[in-house]
């Protein structure tokens, strides 16, 4: 609009003076068509200009931003047989997300015995996935601590502390690549170990029809598989893991009644000697377990076996499992 009005006076004065030459009047109106160019030149450098400042606003606030612990602390490695037992204490735990919000755990004191199966509810929000996040120190402690062990997680190494952890998501986490890079990312198990794997999560005959086997391209996030396939091969991955301690994070919140049953089965026979933490989704999942947790609105309101709890008819257990149709 600015290029055409410019234009629309030179002409306009052009034709209204009497005494300019020729020449003159050329120019200005060659100069006018010209700007409407050079307007639109002047827009995109300036956007250029606001795009690259926006680069490095983002480069600013990255850098300022507070990091995770150190990957790795030399002087504070555990042994490579850590955890032996698996013992899982929370010590008078607190945690928030960031400074100047609520605590979402609060006082949380408890002890899991090494080879303990603990289920852990709750109703929304009470605080059940923020335990698995201050487990793996994704979020750290405000106020007392964890110990592994007898080993205070705080002044671990992350990878230290992440390589003897497992768990198997609510949301299956499957990478671009070979289902085999999928199952052993850092290829530090042998072909037998994995087809054993395969076979434990019941995936062995599916991986056996496919026609690559186990070269068979995954696509970005799993897509090419159904989300039962991909949970279970996030059971085959913990299954080659084995480390002592397992959290499963509504793992079978996503799959079928019959991969639901599938998967707590080979939980029950292969993890059998290792302490696992299940945050449960269906109730059913945890009635077996030793003890459950029960929290709300961030603190432990009660903690006992399935059958004490459901014998108190005011427990918030037993209304919940009435609300599901267990009681």
């Amino acid at each position: 609009m600015v290029g055409n009005l410019i234009i629309l006076f030179s002409a306009l004065f052009a034709v209204l003076s009497k005494d300019q030459s020729a020449g003159n009047v050329g120019l200005s109106v060659s100069y006018a068509l010209q700007i409407t160019q050079t307007l639109n030149w002047l827009v995109r450098m300036t956007s250029d200009v606001e795009t690259n400042i926006v680069a490095v606003e983002r480069i600013k606030e990255y850098g300022e931003t507070e990091q995770e612990a150190p990957w790795e602390i030399p002087n504070k490695k555990p042994n490579d047989s850590w955890p032996d037992n698996g013992m899982v204490e929370f010590r008078n735990y607190a945690v928030r997300y960031r400074k100047g919000l609520d605590l979402v755990l609060k006082n949380v004191d408890f002890t899991v015995k090494g080879g303990e199966k603990v289920g852990i509810v709750g109703r929304t929000g009470a605080g059940k996935s923020s335990l698995t996040l201050a487990l793996f120190r994704i979020i750290e402690a405000s106020e007392g601590k964890i110990l592994i062990d007898d080993i205070d997680i705080s002044e671990l190494g992350l990878h230290a502390l992440r390589s003897k952890l497992t768990i198997i998501p609510q949301d299956a986490v499957l990478f671009s690549g070979t289902l085999r890079m999928n199952l052993d990312p850092f290829n530090t198990h042998n072909d037998t170990e994995v087809w054993a794997s395969l076979d434990h999560a019941h995936l062995k005959t599916f991986v056996e029809g496919l026609p690559a086997g186990l070269n068979h391209e995954v696509s970005e996030g799993g897509e090419n598989l159904s989300v039962g396939q991909r949970q279970l091969i996030c059971l085959s991955r913990a299954l080659l893991r084995k480390t002592k301690v397992l959290i499963l994070d509504e793992a079978t919140a996503a799959v079928d009644l019959e991969t639901d049953d599938l998967i707590q089965k080979t939980i029950r026979t292969e993890f059998k000697d290792c302490t696992v933490l299940t945050i449960a989704h269906r109730l059913n999942t945890i009635m077996d377990s030793d003890r459950v947790i029960v929290l709300d609105k961030g603190k432990i309101v009660e903690f006992d076996s399935p059958p004490n709890l459901l014998q108190n008819r005011n427990s918030i257990f037993y209304s919940m499992c009435k609300d599901a149709g267990l009681a």
